[in-house]
């Protein structure tokens, strides 16, 4: 019997080519997910993700002797998979918890994937040409809407609000997830042209895409993430500028400045919800956070149970939404949402994984020449901010994204590092 073609296979499966198709189909399923599931539902969704797992699987089999087990994820992230799966024994609901559950799974390990099978330049090209297109084809299908056929297109959440300014929502169905993908777009396609990995008119270009979207989705977070990205990469220039005998005290006292932002926010919240123009979200998210909080002390510690994006008819998510007058899928909080759905050990394990992984890529970012390496700090401070106002991390391409800067981080600053043996490398993947 011939061995050729699994030999075959197994050289496709270890080819760079491959494992760019591979990252650039992964990320266009989880940021294109709310389009897939719009046009042909959400069964297909599910089958292009078991594909890419069954796939992902297949290639980091064949690349075995390239990986050091121990480091193919953080044990903080394992730690939030592990407890996540637990909670079907506790759900309200197990039917709901196990889809969620292996949903989440499915998103982590395509990120772990991704992780050692792709470089940080090259992840970061993969995301802004999955990106660009993307933000032209929510552009696209704005236009269509709002100018050429003038009328909402239900099918795929667009209002078609392009004339009258927006609020546009593109392919990503709500403003505010359009918002926060242009975000991180933008990030994107800045460390592009600074990393001159792409030519600078196309940069120039997406960059302004980017922007275009952010002012014409008129949502309040975007604003506040721009803002956020903006003081961040600005504290972070200044640290990378610092002499490295001095960088510890430049740390600490952007940290009190940090500090001392947050509390002049909350001493100044209303004037600032006032002039985002914010006043009746925020009254809708603590109208809903007030319900929450009351459930959550009926299990306070467990939680109950893991369900991702809520299934409205499921206690206690139809009684909270009940009492907060409107139906909601989410806590519009990740935070809120990771207390009600895994309990106060959840939200510590969360709170633990986030902070752990900020604290590596920033240091990371502030010690490596390059400029690359200030994309993964950027992208979680981007997620977290968000985290306040809506619960995109713990679902879909927030927490693939969370796995993946967590698992790049975690590659570069380790304990584990410590306890590796040597190893063969392949030249083609960079640590970072």
């Amino acid at each position: 019997m011939s061995t050729a073609p699994p030999s075959r296979l197994a050289e496709t499966l270890d080819s760079a080519a491959f494992a760019r198709a591979y990252a650039l189909t992964a990320f266009a399923t989880a940021f294109a997910g709310p389009l897939i599931e719009n046009l042909v539902g959400s069964a297909t969704l599910t089958t292009i993700i078991v594909g890419l797992v069954v796939v992902g699987a297949a290639v980091l089999f064949v690349r075995r002797a390239e990986l050091a087990w121990i480091r193919l994820i953080p044990w903080s992230i394992a730690l939030i998979l592990v407890w996540t799966c637990l909670s079907f024994t506790w759900s309200s609901d197990q039917r709901w918890t196990w889809i969620g559950m292996w949903g989440l799974l499915g998103y982590a390990f395509m990120a772990i994937v991704i992780a050692h099978i792709r470089d940080s330049l090259q992840t970061v090209r993969a995301i802004g040409d999955v990106l660009r297109v993307l933000l032209a084809l929510s552009i696209v299908v704005e236009l269509l809407s709002g100018v050429i056929f003038d009328a909402p297109f239900a099918f795929l959440g667009v209002q078609g609000n392009l004339t009258a300014g927006g609020p546009v929502q593109g392919i990503f169905e709500t403003r505010n997830l359009l918002g926060l993908v242009s975000v991180i777009a933008l990030v994107t396609f800045v460390i592009e042209m600074r990393t001159q990995s792409v030519e600078r008119p196309r940069a120039i270009v997406s960059m302004t895409m980017a922007l275009a979207l952010i002012a014409l989705s008129l949502s309040p977070t975007a604003i506040v993430l721009v803002g956020v990205v903006a003081a961040s990469a600005g504290a972070l220039a200044i640290v990378r500028s610092t002499p490295k005998e001095r960088r510890v005290s430049v740390q600490i006292a952007l940290a009190g400045l940090v500090v001392g932002a947050i509390t002049l926010g909350l001493i100044f919240r209303h004037q600032i919800i006032r002039w985002l123009g914010a006043g009746t979200d925020i009254s809708v998210r603590a109208d809903l956070w007030n319900a929450l909080l009351d459930y959550s002390r009926l299990r306070p510690w467990q939680g109950w149970g893991y369900f991702g994006p809520w299934a409205p008819n499921e206690f206690p998510f139809w009684s909270i939404n009940d009492r907060a007058g409107a139906e909601h899928l989410s806590a519009l909080n990740a935070f809120f949402d990771v207390l009600i759905q895994l309990g106060i050990v959840g939200l510590m394990l969360f709170l633990f994984a986030a902070g752990l992984a900020l604290t590596r890529s920033w240091l990371i970012a502030t010690e490596r020449k390059s400029i690359l390496y200030a994309w993964t700090p950027l992208v979680l401070i981007t997620l977290l901010a968000n985290s306040m106002l809506e619960s995109t991390i713990i679902t879909s391409v927030g927490f693939m994204l969370f796995v993946l800067c967590a698992t790049r981080a975690g590659q570069v600053k380790s304990w584990r590092e410590l306890m590796d043996a040597p190893r063969p490398q392949n030249p083609s993947i960079q640590p970072g």
